[in-house]
Formats: structure tokens, sequence, C-alpha cells
């Protein structure tokens, strides 16, 4: 069941949210959050009913494991590592099997050039995720980061319909403490609040992301084809998907902020403007943040971090962002981009200590300039992020170098000689969509200049540990802000002739 469908919208969420709303008032706070647990099964049942006897067996072992660390956590000896190295492994051999076991049978038949090979597997939706959060949980526990939880609080840390799917990747004392401390009702500025990041989220999918996606997919489709696409169709191209990803993720990201707050759960702020980024250090601390956070906690900072030199530091780097990147998808195009930001995260570090109390280094022209050399950084990445195969990466690098030729379509053309007639160079006729053009013309000033979901709500700070706000217009609950709020949900219903997936589904 998708965010943005129409069943999902008119039949799941109002019947749950009265389902919560009866619980609460006739059973209390623990029947409350149960019909919760419950309507997150039937949530992830809607998509493959066999998968959620995966789900609800990996709950068991890892709360049994957990339940198991208790008894011998005082102790921190042999014993209680065995316990947590077992449930760890076996998360990842879970994890690894379901996700990543096609991908080594052919990578390795390709090498050895046999035959071996596997039938395909079907990849459970959010796997990656309901498993990273257990990890998360039993490392927390062996730490004695964790008092002992109920089994029906645990379901519900893991199971929340909000976060289940794609994120972000919730840590225990973020969710449990706010459900230990509700009453189990639903409040009216809650669901006033939920409504309406909920109505901004999905408005930016629908609306946004759906409406450039078109042209991203023809120009991948067509290098895919062996289309040689020439610099502006290759710069449109990637710059929409850019614009397809950034909207899709951000749009999901609110969506599932808006449906804790409805429930009176506040979800940790899991994107934050990242285009806004001036270097790619900041650009992790801005895209999918709670994936970073979980990379930095449990896989950099036990590889040794930054404790063991700078040879060390920077292998530890490169290391987390090549598994990091194929976290996202059982492909090599995903290990090169995530190779690629970790190059990028060297750079960075080198450069900021070669520039360290240098004033020009941190001077306002400077900081344009890392500005847009981060922007271009990140694109090149995407190529690799949304290319199906090397090949058509490069076919699509070399489109944006000018490999290809600068030519433009008539439309563009037209639209250059009436406004920019003083331009000094004439070019040639293809087909470059005219419409992809006006759209980053809208979606790009969106982005770089207007502010986020998070800093229009700022004062009702719907999210946890959200940054200060410079938001000239902020959100209030008055007449207008309903009015507009009724008006993006109206047209994104509209526009939902055709439910898609969120990308980050596929991870």
């Amino acid at each position: 069941m998708l965010f943005n469908s129409y069943e999902f919208l008119l039949l799941f969420l109002p019947l749950t949210i009265v389902l919560f709303i009866v619980c609460g008032r006739l059973l209390g706070k623990r029947a409350a959050f149960g019909s919760l647990v419950v309507a997150s099964l039937v949530f992830y049942a809607r998509w493959n009913p066999p998968y959620v006897l995966l789900v609800i067996a990996s709950i068991l072992f890892n709360y049994g494991t957990g339940c198991l660390q208790h008894g011998i956590i005082q102790r921190r000896g042999k014993a209680s590592r065995a316990v947590l190295a077992f449930g760890v492994a076996t998360n990842l051999a879970l994890l690894g099997y379901f996700k990543y076991a096609n991908f080594f049978v052919d990578t390795v038949a390709r090498a050895t050039a046999s035959s071996w090979h596997i039938e395909p597997i079907v990849l459970p939706l959010a796997i990656s995720f309901f498993t990273f959060t257990q990890i998360a949980y039993l490392v927390d526990v062996w730490e004695g980061m964790v008092c002992s939880y109920s089994f029906l609080d645990y379901c519900f840390f893991v199971l929340f319909f909000p976060h289940l799917i794609a994120g972000p990747i919730v840590r225990h004392h973020e969710i449990l403490p706010q459900v230990q401390e509700s009453d189990g009702r639903l409040k009216f500025d809650n669901l006033a609040v939920g409504l309406t990041v909920l109505a901004m989220g999905l408005f930016k999918k629908v609306v946004f992301a759906d409406g450039i996606a078109e042209h991203a997919t023809y120009v991948f489709s067509q290098a895919t084809a062996g289309v040689a696409p020439d610099f502006a169709a290759a710069w449109g191209g990637v710059l929409a998907y850019a614009c397809q990803i950034y909207f899709d993720f951000s749009g999901y990201s609110d969506m599932a902020i808006g449906l804790g707050c409805i429930f009176g759960v506040r979800m940790p702020l899991n994107f934050n403007s990242p285009y806004k980024a001036r270097s790619i250090i900041d650009f992790w601390r801005r895209w999918h943040m709670s994936l970073s956070r979980f990379l930095r906690d449990y896989l950099y900072i036990r590889l040794g971090g930054n404790r063991k030199g700078v040879t060390r530091r920077y292998t530890n780097l490169m290391v987390t962002m090549l598994l990091g990147g194929l976290w996202h998808g059982a492909g090599w195009t995903f290990v090169i981009w995530g190779g690629l930001h970790g190059m990028y995260l060297l750079v960075n570090h080198a450069w900021g200590k070669l520039t360290n109390g240098q004033r020009w280094a941190g001077s306002r022209p400077m900081l344009v300039v890392y500005h847009i050399i981060t922007f271009i950084a990140v694109l090149v990445g995407w190529v690799f992020f949304r290319a199906k195969t090397f090949s058509t990466a490069v076919c699509m690098l070399k489109g944006m170098a000018g490999l290809n030729g600068i030519r433009l379509s008539p439309g563009f053309e037209k639209f250059l000689s009436h406004w920019a007639a003083w331009l000094p160079v004439r070019f040639a006729h293809i087909d470059f969509e005219f419409v992809a053009f006006l759209w980053l013309l809208i979606l790009l000033p969106t982005i770089f200049f207007m502010p986020n979901t998070q800093e229009i709500m700022y004062r009702v700070r719907p999210a946890l540990k959200q940054a200060e706000s410079m938001a000239a217009v902020l959100w209030r609950p008055s007449p207008r802000w309903a009015l507009l709020t009724g008006l993006a949900l109206a047209i994104a219903l509209l526009k939902m002739g055709r439910v898609t997936e969120f990308l980050y589904f596929q991870f």
C-alpha cells in the first residue's frame, strides 16, 4: 500500500484514525497503540501477505535476542558479545540472502564465465529499514542504553507504518518514550499539524516529483538504448532526475512525519534541503539523515572512526560509503555511487584541513563556489545512482561533458532567441523537451530559495530536533492555512491518476 494512493488516503488512514480514537477512549492507551500495530501489519500485508510472516519472525527473533542480552548484560563478557554477534549476523544474513544473493551469484558467474545461477529472489518490502532498525536496537541493548520494553512497545517501534517502508531508520529512544508518555488520545492540534505536513508531502510527490519524472526517464532510457544524449539533453535529464528524487524523498519524509504527528508521535528529521549544502559533509547531514547517522554510529565509529590516524580515518570513510552505496541497491552502479561520495568526503576533509584558519576560505564568494561545486558533484553521483548499467552512466557523462554535441530543441531555441538574443552562439536543432525546461525553471528555484516544510512548520515542530528556521512565513492554525492545505490536497488527489512508488521503496 502506498501513501500516495486513494486506497491509503481515503480508506486505510481514516479507518485507522477511527480505530485509534475508539480504542483510546474505550480501552485505554495500550489498546490504542496496539490498534496501530495491527493496522501496520495490514498495511504491510497489502503488498505481499506471506512476507508478513517474515517481518513477524524477524521481530520475534530480535526481541528474544534483546531479552537474552538483558539477562547477561551485567557481565559484558564473552557471552554477551556472542549473543550480540549472533543477533547482528543473523539479521545481516537475512538481508544478504534476499537483497544480495542474486547479485553475488551473477557477479561470480560473469567473473568465472560459468552458467551458475539461481532463480530471482523477490525482495521483501522495507527489509533494509526494519533490519537496520533492529540491528541498532541490539547494539544499544548491549551497550546498556535500553531499558526493558514490553513486546507490544517493541512491535510498535519496529512496525509503525509511517516509517516502516522507507524510513526514517528510527532509534528506540526517539519513539518509545513518546509512547510511554502518551495518553493514547487523538488531539485536534496533532491532527491539524499532521494533515498539513501530509498534504505538503503528497503535493511534492504527486505534482512535482511525478511531474518531472517522465523527462528523466526518457533521457536515461534513450541512453540505455544507445542513443547518445547531447549536452542539453544530458544535463536536462540529470537535473530532471535530481529534482525527481529530491521531491520524491522530501515528499515521503514529510508524509511520514505528518502521519506520525496525527497519532502524537514525532519522527526524527530525515531530509533537510540537501541541495543547499555547501560541502559533501553538509550534504550527508541533510540527505537521508537517519541512514547517515546509522552508518556513522554503527559502522564508521565501530571501524575506528578518526581515532587511529588520518590514513585509517580515510579508509574507514571509504569503506562506510561503499557499503552505504551497496545498501541502496545490489548493483555495481550503486557501489560506484558510494565510492564517488567516499572520494568526495576525502577531498572535503583534506580541503578543510588545508584551509583551516584561512579567512578567504569562509568568504561569501567562496561559499557560493562551494555550493556550486557540491551540487555538480552530487549530480555526477546521481548519474550512476539512476543509470541501470555502467555504460549508460558513461554515455550520460559524455553528454554532460559536451562530447556528444551541443544542440537545443526548436522550442528552447525559440525561447533563447526571444529572451536572450544577445547570446553570441547559435545552436543547431535536436529534440529537447521544452516542457522539461519549464519544469526546471519552477523546481530549481523552489529547491534553492524556498523554505522547506519543516522551516515553514517551525512553530509547531512536527519533527524531532529541528534546526532554527529563517522562513519569512510560518504556519499557524488559521482559515488561510486550512484553505491552502485543502487546495494542495485537492490538487494532489486530482493528479493521482497513476499511482507511482516512492523511489526509496526499492531499497
